[in-house]
């Protein structure tokens, strides 16, 4: 991949994550100590909508996610950025028909890049590696997949991508209103079977979870509105995970709907999102895990802009 650079003292510059379950803008400036965000955001668009069971991307997930991704160029044009690029994930990669996004996304200006799951694996270790000594183990749950990742900065020992995530779990496999207690040992042994063979890394080894279902795990434990300060470093042990996922999954959706810390546009996946959470900690033999709320977008941003401070 070519890196793009812009000219002059003061870059910024724009990635989106156009994700099974979301959009997320990251814009970004390059300082001196490196890039610092100026903008970001997230939108519920679900563009994996019935994906798992039809194969194509449907009509209404795909006119919501290009309205998002249009009104998020126009808005980081807004702010000087000199550069939009975003990728698409396990929604559009499954997908039969996800040249239709890419299609209509440059007809806006957006060059979308459909990444494959190990590359997507890469790119989450790499935005949250850098500012970390010793092993680490990532943890990216997405809306179509979830990807593990073992490594040192600078190096990667292990990465594989599942296509298990919040929304294809969901979908697969809950049924009812709360879902049933067979839907959810349903749930729980598809995933210790997915991921039954996710070596462990040394004892000791750090674990972090990044992106949406992670951070939304850590703003209902805390019960406040999503803060990236706040987030970013909280610890969630297995044990408060699987008295959460427990909790959620007793609950009705409307009641879901009304919990704090908890975005309307997931209330419907989040029981699947803790159940994946809780299955990736055992699989790498976890007691705990550590959030943070940078992930593809900082990855992407590393790779098409450059990680160090000179433009």
């Amino acid at each position: 991949m070519t890196r793009l650079r812009a000219p002059g003292d003061d870059v910024r510059v724009a990635t989106l994550d156009i994700g099974t379950n979301s959009v997320l803008l990251l814009c970004a400036e390059r300082a001196e100590d490196g890039w610092r965000a100026i903008v970001e955001r997230v939108e519920i668009t679900r563009l994996g909508r019935g994906v798992d069971r039809t194969g194509f991307l449907g009509e209404e997930g795909l006119a919501a996610t290009l309205d998002a991704v249009g009104r998020m160029a126009a808005e980081a044009r807004a702010l000087g950025c000199t550069a939009v690029a975003a990728t698409a994930t396990s929604a559009a990669r499954d997908a039969k028909n996800g040249h239709v996004l890419v299609e209509r996304a440059a007809a806006l200006g957006v060059p979308v890049e459909i990444i494959a799951g190990e590359r997507e694996a890469k790119l989450s270790f790499d935005a949250v590696a850098g500012d970390r000594a010793g092993p680490l183990a990532v943890v990216d749950i997405g809306g179509g997949s979830t990807e593990f990742i073992v490594g040192e900065a600078g190096r990667v020992d292990y990465r594989r991508s599942f296509d298990v995530g919040s929304v294809r779990v969901t979908e697969r496999v809950l049924r009812g209103d709360p879902p049933s207690a067979e839907s959810l040992a349903e749930a729980d042994r598809l995933l210790s079977k997915t991921f039954r063979d996710v070596p462990r890394p040394p004892p000791g080894t750090p674990v972090v979870g990044i992106a949406g279902t992670f951070t939304t795990l850590a703003t209902i434990l805390l019960g406040i509105d999503f803060d990236g300060q706040r987030v970013r470093g909280y610890g969630i042990a297995l044990e408060a995970l699987d008295t959460l996922a427990a909790r959620l999954a007793a609950m009705t959706l409307a009641q879901r709907r009304g919990l704090a810390g908890l975005p309307a546009g997931r209330a419907d996946v989040i029981v699947a999102g803790a159940r994946v959470a809780a299955a990736a900690l055992r699989a790498l033999g976890a007691d705990r895990v550590v959030i943070d709320d940078r992930g593809l977008r900082w990855g992407y941003l590393y790779d098409r802009f450059g990680t160090d401070s000179t433009p």
